[in-house]
């Protein structure tokens, strides 16, 4: 089965149940979106003239289009290749002629950007998802699925491209519904009656995180800023009862901050389902106190979807209430179908507690990397998927991460993982962020920077954090630097960009 079909099943076992919404609006039926998903599918393949296997890209901020279109493609066959609204056009001049994608479905300002792009290259049509063109495809004739097969490309999602050109994770029908069943049985069980608010990019956790809720039939709601805005997101929190969120920690901190500042309550909110960073120690405990036992952390990469290890929220909540750092500094436990590993250099398994490479083999591996066989024979070996994240397995299982294998830094000859240093500065209450990286150093090969952001009104010395830092880490390990700054640079899902930092330290 594949999810066009999975959708075709929760129409038919709940047509009348509300299915999508902007905000607080009257949500469309499962039927009524039916409607237009079939009505959508048809004027892809006969108005575009897309063919079974062509790929769309759509580039778009969250609005309820999102969620239609993408269901729309995965009934005519197509796979869907998402991309961060944000990104600059000539970034998306390179997804567009590395996918190969037919169509792209933008709106405004992004529409208006790409229209000099889309020009230049042969074959593809941009539409406008604001136009009279698009309202009245939702008047075509209803098109029936074209296909059940799961393995055909669902997602072509392209990685952030940290380390160079950005490469495209092809994820299977299969890859997407494995990941959504184990969802269940691992992180939170899913009805008809929960709701999922689209707060983080649909392009990236958010979109994949909707596949469990429309599965059962459940609520998807698109916030009529489109985005995060606290003020609407606790209203929809009293508007609406079993909300559920994808965030990554930077949305969370916000929540928290928010929650601490106003007058507010959250009857409605089930689970924050958190991943796409780090989500440190003190953090963590933060946002428990505050919501409750309900934040649950994930553990994913782009290659291997949604989770591959998790913490639920009772069990997050539990490892606070019983000071558990261990459990709190990990990610959890590996997914019922996946198997994780600990391999050295020369790819052979290591001791519990013994720091490698983490490695994974499962159901959810990606097929491989668009148009990059070289790539995928770099990452994914013997079935399994080589992370690149540096972490270990401990005595009872749990999967702790220490760091992406070019973040480590080599100091004198000994490896320094930045997330350990960032956790120990984090425990000073005047400090809301850290990001440690490494800079060159003509004696040690690489020196310890952190760049430090402070509570507002709140202020630290480096004296201060350099004593903090021996009092729980070695003497090595501590910031040669510390770097004061009003915020960091980072991405759609709230990740760091520790290259922007690490290029602000070696500018002259």
């Amino acid at each position: 089965m594949n999810l066009s079909h999975l959708f075709q099943r929760s129409v038919q076992q709940y047509p009348q149940r509300p299915a999508l919404a902007r905000g607080i609006e009257p949500a469309l039926t499962y039927s009524e979106l039916n409607q237009r998903v079939r009505s959508l599918a048809y004027w892809l393949r006969h108005t575009l003239e897309l063919q079974a296997g062509d790929r769309v890209m759509l580039a778009m901020k969250n609005c309820p289009e999102y969620m239609e279109l993408m269901l729309a493609s995965w009934h005519a066959g197509l796979g869907v290749v998402p991309v961060n609204s944000k990104l600059h056009p000539n970034e998306i001049d390179y997804m567009l002629r590395d996918s190969g994608a037919r169509a792209c479905l933008s709106q405004g300002a992004l529409f208006q950007s790409l229209q000099p792009v889309a020009a230049q290259i042969d074959g593809l049509q941009l539409v406008d998802v604001a136009s009279e063109a698009y309202r009245l495809a939702a008047n075509s004739p209803a098109l029936e699925p074209a296909s059940d097969s799961d393995r055909e490309l669902a997602w072509l999602f392209y990685t952030s491209g940290t380390t160079g050109r950005s490469k495209g994770v092809m994820l299977s029908h299969a890859n997407m519904v494995s990941a959504a069943m184990h969802f269940y049985s691992d992180v939170q069980a899913v009805a008809s009656d929960d709701v999922l608010v689209h707060v983080a990019p649909m392009s990236h956790g958010s979109g994949i995180y909707s596949i469990p809720y429309f599965i059962k039939g459940a609520l998807q709601v698109v916030p009529e800023s489109g985005g995060l805005d606290e003020a609407e997101l606790f209203d929809l929190f009293q508007h609406y009862d079993k909300v559920s969120l994808f965030a990554a920690p930077t949305i969370v901190q916000r929540l928290v901050h928010h929650a601490q500042q106003h007058p507010v309550s959250w009857p409605g909110l089930r689970a924050m389902l958190v991943g796409g960073a780090p989500f440190y120690v003190e953090d963590i405990k933060i946002a428990v106190q505050c919501f409750g036992p309900r934040i649950a952390q994930m553990y994913g990469q782009g290659e291997s979807p949604m989770t591959i290890s998790a913490l639920p929220a009772e069990q997050l909540a539990r490892a606070v209430v019983e000071n558990d750092v261990a459990m709190l500094a990990s990610v959890g436990f590996a997914q019922t179908a996946i198997h994780v590993a600990i391999v050295d250099s020369e790819n052979k398994p290591v001791a519990p507690g013994v720091t490698g490479e983490v490695v994974v083999k499962g159901p959810t591996v990606m097929a491989g990397y668009w148009n990059n066989p070289e790539a995928t024979r770099q990452t994914v070996v013997d079935g399994a998927l080589r992370t690149g994240d540096i972490g270990l397995l401990d005595e009872r299982g749990l999967l702790h991460l220490k760091d992406r294998s070019k973040d480590v830094i080599i100091s004198g000859g000994s490896n320094i993982y930045p997330r350990e240093v960032e956790e120990a500065l984090l425990t000073h209450e005047a400090v809301a962020e850290v990001s440690v990286v490494g800079a060159p150093d003509s004696e040690w090969g690489e020196a310890v920077v952190a760049f430090v952001v402070c509570h507002p009104g709140a202020t630290v010395t480096a004296a201060e954090l350099d004593r903090l830092c021996l009092e729980s880490i070695a003497r090595f390990k501590r910031p040669k630097r510390y770097v004061f700054v009003s915020e960091f640079p980072k991405n759609s899902t709230g990740k760091v960009l520790k290259r922007e930092l690490q290029k602000s330290i070696a500018a002259p």
